[in-house]
């Protein structure tokens, strides 16, 4: 595991940003939360939701599925 802290790092970031941008907006109370973002963006674009499931039913399939992906031991 030569470069896995740096996955562990930017996971790390993505988690800490998403957690600032939706205290903000909730603090602020002007609803530019990620679920508002994603209900505006699903409207203007139907399949959006359905790119998304498949996307991240894709992403989970890789890595979590019985001899796929990491072989974690």
């Amino acid at each position: 595991m030569t470069y896995g802290w740096v996955w562990v790092l930017w996971l790390a970031l993505v988690i800490v940003s998403f957690a600032v941008l939706e205290g903000i907006a909730l603090y602020r109370g002007n609803k530019s939360t990620l679920s508002e973002c994603t209900w505006y963006l699903a409207k203007i674009w139907g399949p959006l939701p359905v790119l998304f499931g498949i996307v991240f039913g894709g992403l989970a399939v890789h890595f979590f599925w019985i001899a796929q992906g990491c072989d974690l031991k």
